[in-house]
């Protein structure tokens, strides 16, 4: 048996750019990538609904405070293919009067992984935020998603705390049905 060879691909050959919610082929890859991150364990397994395949774009659309980027990888004599994405969105520090970005998703497809397409995709977020005036990025992971957590170590990203004697903040959540 012949081992199977995967091509890598060039960071030069990895376009990363702003996502145009009206744009069919940007709300299909959208979609796409957001739904495999959700069928994902650390996307929590599950499948998006199909009301929010079909709602998403343009719900995001309708919100300035949101923008995404995708990661489109080039292969020669092929279409691009979508192979990340980072949803952000601008929210507000009152300790700073300024705003700040919040990266909501950031998804990378598996066969994808390794080649530093998030760092790039982050790079673009933060000059995004730069330009809206934001303060910082903000962002939660899962404890047990270590490959992220080292990504976002590595980029800057560090454990929030206003001071040290009075703990780490906590992301907690309360659903409203």
């Amino acid at each position: 048996m012949q081992p199977v060879q995967v091509e890598t691909i060039t960071p030069a050959q990895i376009e990363v750019r702003r996502v145009d919610y009206a744009d069919p082929g940007d709300a299909q890859a959208l979609v796409q990538l957001l739904d495999g991150y959700a069928r994902d364990a650390a996307g929590g397994g599950q499948p998006l609904a199909a009301h929010v395949l079909h709602g998403l774009p343009a719900a995001l659309r309708q919100r300035p405070q949101a923008f995404s980027v995708l990661a489109w990888a080039q292969q020669e004599g092929a279409p691009p293919v979508p192979v990340g994405l980072v949803n952000c969105f601008e929210g507000f520090s009152t300790f700073a009067c300024q705003p700040l970005v919040n990266v909501h998703d950031v998804v990378v497809a598996p066969g994808w992984r390794g080649q530093r397409i998030a760092q790039r995709m982050l790079a673009l977020v933060e000059s995004i935020a730069r330009e809206r005036g934001a303060c910082k990025l903000t962002l939660e992971v899962l404890s047990g998603n270590t490959s992220a957590m080292a990504l976002y170590l590595r980029e800057g990203f560090a454990p929030y705390a206003l001071d040290p004697a009075m703990g780490q903040a906590q992301f907690l959540q309360k659903k409203l049905a």
